[in-house]
């Protein structure tokens, strides 16, 4: 048996990530998820998107990144899992 991980993905692809956070630190939570997918591959700022919940009490940043294997992939999510105030992540 083997223990690697199975993808389904095809790489190399554009791949979104969605960090869901409180919007009340809307500025610092998207810094700071940025700052996580920075620490796998350079991303531009503008890459995020932001966008509110229907009450405004959280925001998601969405951003789409060029991977190119799926430990890209696994170490961004590690780096995301990780991200303060972070409350959901797909």
């Amino acid at each position: 048996m083997t223990t690697e991980s199975v993808s389904l993905q095809e790489f190399p692809c554009d791949y979104l990530f969605k960090a869901f956070g409180p919007a009340t630190a809307e500025a610092a939570f998207a810094d700071r998820v940025h700052a996580a997918v920075n620490r796998v591959t350079c991303v531009s700022r503008d890459a995020l998107r932001l966008r509110h919940s229907r009450q405004g009490s959280y925001l998601c940043v969405s951003i789409v990144v060029y991977l190119h294997n799926e430990q890209q992939r696994q170490r961004i999510y590690q780096h995301l899992r990780a991200v303060e105030g972070l409350k959901y992540l797909l």
